[in-house]
């Protein structure tokens, strides 16, 4: 009915219109540089969030299918004629109707009455007449008091009626909108989680090689190591990445098998490389060495090979921190070659795209010695780690009031007076 279609109009304008308030804005900031974590929740606390905010997200929506079925009943039950609200609104335009045929007979009495008051030719039939004219009056001033009456109760069963059916559509409207505010949310806080797990970049977090020849014979075995030091200015949970590659046949890898000590072993790297000798807790100014040694089969093609060097890491804000790689290039000289005096290879920059794609596997516990830096390396200037200003600073989402109600009361509103329930 026109009735019930105004309403979902007014229903949908009502609980749109705070969608585009919420969409006009984000809860989160996307971290810009560690130098800002001070101000953002931990990676911790925005898992957290996103988990609440997805939870809420599935509550919201089952709520808003519960509501749709229980609008949809009650509108269909209001619209029924048996209905006690529908009944009365009914019974209210049978009476109106029945008043205004009341009040037209009436109002045409006195008006044949006045025409036999003015046909009138001797005081005998005028008096007559006048006496005819004043019950008819009479009868019209009750029957307008009667109409009026009518109208009034008819406003006021359809009053009732209209206010019904804006009360469940208030409710109704509250329930989507809340399932609006619940999916802004959500997204924002899958946007903020998203933006924390990207990879940032500490130029701070330095590795160095030592002792690793430029020249390696095949056949031989090589030891060395490399330093890691944290020159930034909070603590680190530090994943160190080696990789190691001969410049040559995919299938003559195995020709290289590259070891480093986990303090009470030696453990292989993989072949693509990999994180090693996690350091839990590096404080700034701290180093670590890891000892590494070199075998290369007495097969080994005489060719060029590289090393990569970094030190990725973690923290509470970002899961994925990388520290500027560092390449060192060496040859290999075939087996019983005499090299003479062989110098240590030198660092290098390394692009981004020779960086394997790897990222930090997260840090396990491990005995890996640290200890303050004599002369750590410059660069990299990071906020401190603090305490996290949690959850109050993750604000979901706002929402404007809701609004249903003045739309939907303007448009049932607009409908009295058509004169029919239907």
């Amino acid at each position: 009915m026109n009735l019930r279609r105004t309403l979902a109009t007014a229903a949908v304008a009502a609980v749109t219109a705070p969608a585009v308030l919420l969409s006009a804005g984000s809860a989160f900031a996307a971290p810009k540089a560690p130098a800002q974590t001070r101000q953002q929740p931990t990676f911790a606390e925005l898992k957290k969030a996103a988990a609440d905010a997805e939870k809420a997200y599935e509550d919201a929506v089952a709520a808003e299918k519960a509501g749709r079925a229980k609008i949809d009943a009650t509108m269909n039950a209001l619209d029924q004629d048996t209905h006690p609200l529908k009944a009365a609104v009914l019974a209210a335009d049978k009476a109106v109707k029945a008043a205004d045929a009341a009040k037209t007979a009436a109002d045409q009495a006195v008006t044949d009455a006045r025409a036999a008051l003015d046909a009138a030719t001797d005081e005998a039939g005028k008096a007559k007449a006048q006496e005819a004219l004043d019950t008819a009056e009479a009868e019209a001033t009750h029957a307008a008091d009667a109409k009026a009456n009518a109208d009034r109760a008819r406003k006021v069963a359809r009053d009732a009626w209209d206010d019904a059916q804006v009360a469940a559509l208030r409710e109704w409207g509250t329930v989507q909108k809340a399932a609006v505010d619940a999916r802004t949310a959500k997204e924002a806080a899958d946007k903020a989680l998203a933006a924390a797990s990207d990879c940032v970049r500490v130029p701070g977090l330095t590795v160095l090689a030592k002792h690793l020849p430029a020249k390696v014979v095949a056949g031989t075995t090589v030891d060395f190591s490399f330093t890691v030091a944290n020159a930034t200015d909070r603590t680190l949970d530090v994943d160190p990445f080696v990789f190691f590659r001969l410049l040559a046949k995919n299938d003559q890898q195995h020709f290289i098998k590259v070891q480093w000590a986990d303090g009470s072993d030696w453990r292989t790297l993989a072949t693509d490389g990999s994180h090693i000798a996690p350091v839990t807790a590096m404080k700034p100014g701290a180093h670590t060495d890891v000892k590494l040694r070199m075998a290369l089969g007495a097969k080994t093609p005489a060719t060029k090979a590289l090393a990569l060097f970094a030190g990725d890491a973690s923290d509470a804000y970002h899961p994925c921190i990388l520290g500027p790689m560092k390449r060192y290039d060496f040859a290999v000289l075939p087996a019983g070659s005499k090299p003479g005096t062989v110098g240590d290879a030198k660092p290098g920059k390394a692009a981004d795209r020779d960086r394997p794609a790897s990222k930090p596997q997260g840090v396990a516990p491990q005995d890996a010695h640290a200890e303050p830096a004599s002369a750590p390396a410059t660069g990299g200037s990071l906020a401190a780690t603090g305490s996290s200003p949690a959850v109050p600073q993750l604000g979901l989402a706002g929402g404007a009031a809701v609004l249903l109600g003045a739309g939907a009361v303007v448009a049932v509103r607009r409908h009295r007076g058509a004169g029919s329930a239907n």
